[in-house]
């Protein structure tokens, strides 16, 4: 699928300046030390003013965090509709959070979660699978997470790591690749027959914004253990995990289950968003349209015109 090497609004980076903001390995940031960038210095400003605008986000200005609280408050009063429907009715709800490294998955789960009861709303997030594991059906540990009558389960990254870092990092082999992609939709359909609601929400952002939020990361010691030595690899990765989620998205996406994509530059218009498509996707008991509002097209967009636009973005130096 063709790229284009920029995209309105856009501010664009040197090759250069955009190589100093490449974070080192993991045995150089013990020291420190780099012949690139040191992720323990302070980030070029050329990567700060593009951050906002990469990969052709189409805002000027972040959203106001008094306007965002205002939107927020009635949007988590419709989720514990939803929620109370679904116990009511005994509905079984999937949502999937799929996307880039630093994208904002896991605050974007925590807005959904926030008012939640614990007992009827939970976040799957799983570890590196086990030896055991690693010998079982490939969707045999997710099967296991679905959700039971009257529950609604957030997977924080799911099955599709087959299809991303996997790929991308060599943790699989090409032939596994190609039978996920085969049998996602498959397993996706089984569910979806069964009974289960299956959204998928797929985050993005601009390859300066990702560098901007890791290194935030690295410098706040409250948020470094969301760091690991593969989101070090995202950056230089770039380009491939483009290529790859492409593949992903345009072989994932079917009737029972659809990709929709989330543009996260703004972290607070993706979230406003993304609770936004999932309460005007499933049609609980009581909804509220105007307490709802209006969906951002611009930032929730579906996953067919997406790919017609362009895709996930590239810069020629993954």
């Amino acid at each position: 699928m063709a790229k284009t090497d920029a995209k309105p609004g856009k501010k664009s980076v040197t090759a250069a300046e955009a190589s100093k903001a490449t974070p080192k390995p993991a045995s150089d940031r013990k020291n420190g030390k780099s012949k690139g960038f040191d992720i323990e210095a302070e980030l070029p400003q050329a990567i700060v003013d593009a951050a906002y605008h990469s990969g052709g986000y189409p805002y000027g200005k972040r959203m106001k965090r008094k306007r965002y609280d205002r939107e927020l408050l009635p949007l988590q009063i419709e989720l514990l509709k939803l929620t109370r429907w679904a116990v009511e009715q005994g509905e079984r709800i999937v949502i999937v959070f799929e996307g880039r490294d630093g994208a904002g998955k896991g605050g974007t789960i925590k807005r959904f979660t926030q008012h939640l009861s614990p007992r009827h709303a939970r976040t799957v997030a799983l570890p590196k699978p086990s030896d055991t594991e690693k010998g079982q059906w490939y969707f045999q540990r997710y099967a296991t997470e679905m959700p039971t009558a009257g529950e609604i389960v957030f997977f924080d990254r799911s099955w599709y790591n087959r299809a991303g870092v996997e790929r991308v990092m060599g943790f699989c082999k090409p032939e596994e690749t190609e039978a996920f992609l085969r049998e996602a939709p498959v397993f996706e359909g089984m569910l979806v027959r069964d009974g289960i609601r299956v959204v998928k929400l797929f985050l993005t952002i601009g390859r300066e914004m990702q560098m901007t939020r890791l290194h935030d990361r690295w410098h706040d010691p409250l948020k470094r253990w969301k760091l690991s030595s593969i989101d070090f690899e995202a950056l230089a990765r770039f380009d491939d995990y483009s290529r790859a989620f492409d593949a992903m998205l345009g072989r994932t996406t079917s009737e029972n289950a659809p990709w929709f994509i989330v543009r996260s530059n703004d972290k607070l218009r993706a979230r406003l968003n993304a609770i936004r498509h999932v309460l005007r996707a499933i049609p609980y008991k009581g909804k509220d349209e105007n307490a709802i509002g209006t969906l951002d097209h611009d930032v929730v967009i579906p996953v067919d015109r997406y790919l017609d636009d362009g895709g996930e973005p590239e810069d020629g130096r993954g």
